[in-house]
């Protein structure tokens, strides 16, 4: 089975964590926790879910993971700005490996400068954002273009999911 990494920090929007993390491990695969502190507590931004970080980027390899998924909220605002997070990312999606992206999180792609030339959705807040960057945005429930998965909203979490397992 494959090893995926979550990325993760205060504030994250608690479904678009929890649903993918549980369906991931429930098919069998080993997921871990990237945060910018080991050890560290987070909380999601509506407060129902919580979890302690497995490893900050220093701790893991990129060459050990086959996909990298980067929930919303306001977490990756804040991972965008961690250069450890961001050279993970990178390194992650530099192996081709599928980097899945939902609601907010398209705002780390764009740190990561992943989205020129690529199709991709978001919250449309960031739609903008991710245009000046170079990307074709697209109101759909999900995209996928090469490596490239991503989303809008918790609404659309079943989409996402599904389009992660089956790239894994």
């Amino acid at each position: 089975m494959a090893k995926v990494a979550f990325v993760l920090a205060d504030d994250f929007e608690d479904s678009e964590f929890k649903v993918p993390y549980d369906r991931i491990r429930e098919a069998g695969h080993d997921v871990t926790v990237v945060g910018m502190t080991a050890g560290a507590s987070v909380k999601g931004k509506k407060g129902t879910e919580t979890f302690t970080i497995d490893a900050a980027p220093q701790d893991v390899d990129a060459g050990e993971f086959q996909a990298l998924v980067v929930p919303g909220g306001y977490s990756p605002d804040k991972l965008r700005t961690d250069e450890g997070i961001v050279s993970l990312v990178r390194k992650i999606a530099g192996e081709d490996r599928p980097i899945a992206a939902i609601c907010h999180a398209g705002s780390l792609l764009i740190e990561a400068d992943l989205v020129d030339g690529r199709r991709v959705t978001s919250w449309p807040s960031i739609r903008t954002d991710l245009e000046n960057a170079g990307a074709e945005w697209e109101d759909r429930e999900v995209v996928v273009d090469g490596n490239i998965i991503t989303s809008r909203k918790p609404d659309d979490l079943d989409a996402f999911t599904a389009a992660i397992l089956k790239r894994l």
